[in-house]
C-alpha cells in the first residue's frame, strides 16, 4: 500500500506511512482529517484481499458492491456513483508480441471528496506511470482527486494505442503470408489473433460511454480546467476503439482470403489429380482392352502390332498433356 499527499504547487507532494493494509483505514482516515486545503490523498492498493479493504472500506465510505467488484476484478469497465464516492472500473491490457497475445488486468479508482483510492490486479500498473506524469505535471494537482482519474485513464488509454499498433503489426505479417506464394496454411493463427482482438475490444468499447459522460454529463464532478484533459483522453479512446474496430474487421476479410486460397488450392490439387489421371487412362484402356486374353483379336499376330499399341499411348497421352498446360491444369 501506498499513499501520497497532493497539494497544490511543487513542493505540496508527500508520501505518507499508510502502514500494513489489513490495519490501515485508521491510519488512512487520520491523514484524511489533517489535510490542509486544497490537499487530497491518493492511496494505491496492488491485489488487496477483501479483509485488507474492510477497513478502507468503512473509513473512507466505500460502497460494499463497489468493494466487492474491487476485489474480484472481473468487471467490465463502467462507472457508478455511490453518494459522494466516483467508482470507475478500467480493463487494462498489454499485448505480448512473442505469443501474440492479449494479457488482461483491472484497475478500481474509487473518487471521494478528499481522497483517490486505486485498486490495481494484473501484471500492468498503470498507476506507476500515472503517478510520475502527476508529479511532472503539479499543476493539475489542483483538480482534486480527478487528477488522479485522467492521469489513470491517461495511461490506460495510451497503452490500448501501443498495443493496437503491435496487433497491426502482427496483422500485416499475416496478410502477407496469407497472398504470399507459399502455401502456409496461418488458419490458426488469424483466429488466434481473432480471438485476441474481441477481448481488446471488450475491454476498450465498454469504456467510451463512461469517459464520454465525464465531459458531456455532470459537470459538478470536477473542476471546469479539468474538462479539456478528459476530452483529450476521449478522444484517443475513440482513435484506439476505431483502431480497433478496424483491425476486427480486417482480421475477418484476411480470414476469408485465406479461406478462398486454400479453397484455390484444393480447386489446383484437383484439376492436376484429374489431368493426370485421364493422361493415364488412355494407356490402361490399352492394356486392358488388350489383357482379356482372347485368341481373336486385332493385329495379335502382326509384328508392328506392339509398337503401334504403344506408339499410339504415348501420342495420346502426350496430346492429352500438351492440352492440359495449355489451359493451366498441369
Amino acid at each position: 500500500m501506498e499513499c501520497v499527499i497532493y497539494g497544490e504547487g511543487t513542493d505540496r507532494v508527500r508520501q505518507v506511512d499508510c502502514g500494513e493494509p489489513a490495519g490501515a483505514g485508521r491510519t488512512v482516515s487520520k491523514h484524511l482529517r489533517e489535510l490542509d486545503e486544497g490537499e487530497f490523498a491518493w492511496v494505491r492498493l496492488d491485489s488487496p484481499t477483501e479483509r485488507e479493504l474492510a477497513d478502507l472500506t468503512e473509513e473512507m465510505g466505500l460502497h460494499p458492491l463497489a468493494v466487492e467488484d474491487a476485489v474480484q476484478a472481473h468487471e467490465s469497465p463502467k462507472g457508478e456513483r455511490y453518494g459522494d464516492v466516483l467508482a470507475v472500473a478500467l480493463r487494462t491490457l498489454w499485448y505480448i508480441e512473442s505469443a501474440s497475445e492479449v494479457e488482461t488486468g483491472e484497475v478500481m479508482v474509487f473518487l471521494g471528496p478528499r481522497f483517490a483510492l486505486t485498486v490495481r490486479h494484473g501484471w500492468a500498473d498503470p498507476t506507476t506511470e500515472a503517478a510520475r506524469r502527476l508529479a511532472a505535471d503539479p499543476e493539475r494537482s489542483s483538480f482534486g482527486p480527478a487528477a488522479v482519474l485522467h492521469a489513470v485513464l491517461d495511461v490506460v488509454v495510451d497503452s490500448y494505442t501501443d498495443a493496437a499498433a503491435k496487433v497491426r503489426t502482427d496483422l500485416t505479417d499475416l496478410e502477407r503470408c496469407v497472398f504470399s506464394s507459399s502455401r502456409d496454411d496461418v488458419t490458426e493463427q488469424i483466429y488466434t489473433l481473432k480471438r485476441e482482438v474481441l477481448e481488446f475490444r471488450d475491454a476498450v468499447r465498454p469504456l467510451v460511454p463512461v469517459v464520454r459522460e465525464f465531459v458531456t454529463g455532470s459537470r459538478s464532478l470536477w473542476p471546469h480546467d479539468a474538462l479539456p484533459y478528459f476530452r483529450d483522453v476521449v478522444d484517443h479512446l475513440h482513435r484506439a476503439d476505431a483502431e480497433v474496430r478496424s483491425l476486427d474487421e480486417l482480421l475477418n476479410s484476411v480470414l476469408d482470403a485465406h479461406l478462398a486460397r486454400v479453397g484455390t488450392w484444393q480447386n489446383d490439387d484437383m484439376r492436376r489429380i484429374s489431368a493426370w489421371a485421364a493422361i493415364f487412362a488412355v494407356p490402361t484402356v490399352f492394356t486392358g482392352l488388350y489383357g482379356m486374353n482372347f485368341r481373336h483379336m486385332p493385329e495379335l499376330h502382326w509384328s508392328f502390332g506392339y509398337p503401334l499399341a504403344v506408339g499410339v499411348m504415348v501420342t495420346a497421352s502426350a496430346l492429352l498433356y500438351r492440352s492440359f498446360r495449355r489451359n493451366g491444369w498441369l
